[in-house]
């Protein structure tokens, strides 16, 4: 094989990405789609390739022989009948994260994986950004030291228009926001640590969206357009005051990770802006990302050295593509992956244990904060060491 033709499962917001995978004349062309919106396959159609299959049936599109792998871009809920589906049916996948919204859907999905033959990877991208790879890199060189504490603030602006207008809102659908929106921030204290969470500690809530409206109440349709204060009329939105919300949108989670790494994740979906902002700090010193001016500042401890005269600004480089130049690089690594088995920087098992955290995380914060211990199940890389919790 010298070409991956690529079948896409779920052509809604996510799938701007395809267009990376979309080169004709390259290592991938896009040859088919599928979706439950005719228009959505339509505008697939326009946009990427006017010659692609399409259908409303996910069955049919992994039937056919000229598809190689699939691109799952489904709501969250979807992903593990899907994924499965795709590997009995013999096609390599590329799955958006979370990976499935429970630890045994993750567990069930590795299994028909290992079983398949067929390569997985998972859609964490922010491990592709160059923000977030030069912070692994500066730490990884030693200069703020070891490791000793986490801190990962979550400024989801506009987190009603995201999440609280569509499917995201409810548990039967996503588990909680703590696995579609932080898993990304969960598998980057990973990362970047080097380190696995061991235990959560929890609290959150719905203080601001949810409420008493109808489930079926669409924001074109209502008559508090002018007075509502995320109103949303550029698409067919539900109400984000509905009855049905249930997912929480203001939550901290307290993580202590191997090696007694003390992490802190805070998420909340109604503040004004959007950022993203992550503390490392060693023992030698401390960095921190500014996700907004694109700068990255590294502060170090009085040492008698070079580094008592001096702290560190990176100023980030424009990179061309979507999110941050991440985009293209993860769509590339996937086919390098397919083609030459070149190993993605995540791994399948990275994609399992976001979620797992992220569910240990909801567990605790419905259950009144109790401490929760992570289950890593069974398919933990033998490579890895594996710490035994303590008894």
């Amino acid at each position: 094989m010298n070409q991956v033709r690529v079948g896409v499962i779920g052509v809604g917001g996510r799938s701007s990405i395809v267009e990376y995978w979309h080169q004709p004349g390259g290592k991938s062309i896009v040859t088919g789609a599928a979706d439950i919106s005719l228009e959505a396959l339509s505008k697939f159609r326009e946009t990427v390739n006017p010659d692609a299959f399409v259908t409303t049936d996910y069955h049919e599109l992994l039937s056919r022989e000229d598809i190689d792998a699939v691109v799952i871009l489904s709501p969250d809920y979807l992903h593990e009948e899907q994924a499965i589906a795709a590997f009995r049916a013999g096609k390599h996948v590329y799955c958006d994260k979370p990976l499935a919204i429970t630890p045994e859907g993750c567990d069930r999905i590795l299994d028909e994986w290992k079983q398949s033959g067929k390569h997985l990877m998972i859609g964490f991208n922010m491990r592709y950004m160059s923000m977030y790879q030069t912070m692994k890199e500066i730490i990884d060189s030693g200069v703020i030291g070891d490791i000793k504490a986490v801190w990962v603030r979550h400024f989801v602006g506009l987190g009603g228009y995201y999440y609280y207008h569509d499917w995201h809102g409810t548990r039967a659908n996503t588990t909680s926001l703590l696995l579609q929106k932080a898993s990304h921030d969960i598998d980057v204290i990973h990362w970047i640590t080097g380190k696995y969470t061991r235990k959560v500690s929890a609290f959150g809530s719905l203080d601001y969206y949810g409420g008493n409206m109808p489930d079926d109440l669409y924001c074109p349709e209502c008559d508090r357009q002018k007075t509502c204060p995320d109103v949303s009329l550029d698409r067919l939105t539900q109400c984000a005051f509905r009855e049905e919300i249930d997912v929480e949108d203001n939550n901290m989670v307290i993580m202590e990770l191997e090696g007694g790494i003390k992490a802190s994740y805070l998420q909340c979906h109604f503040t004004p802006d959007y950022s993203r902002n992550y503390t490392f700090i060693g023992t030698k010193g401390r960095i921190e990302n500014d996700d907004v001016n694109d700068k990255i500042h590294v502060k170090t401890r009085k040492s008698g050295s070079w580094h008592e005269m001096s702290d560190i600004t990176y100023e980030m480089k424009k990179m061309p593509g979507t999110h941050s130049g991440a985009d293209p690089r993860i769509c590339e690594d996937f086919i390098n992956l397919v083609l030459d088995n070149k190993q993605p920087l995540a791994s399948p098992f990275d994609g399992r244990m976001s979620v797992a955290v992220g569910c240990a995380a909801t567990e605790s914060i419905r259950a009144g904060g109790k401490v929760v211990q992570i289950d890593q199940g069974k398919h933990r890389p033998a490579t890895e060491h594996q710490e035994k919790l303590p008894i």
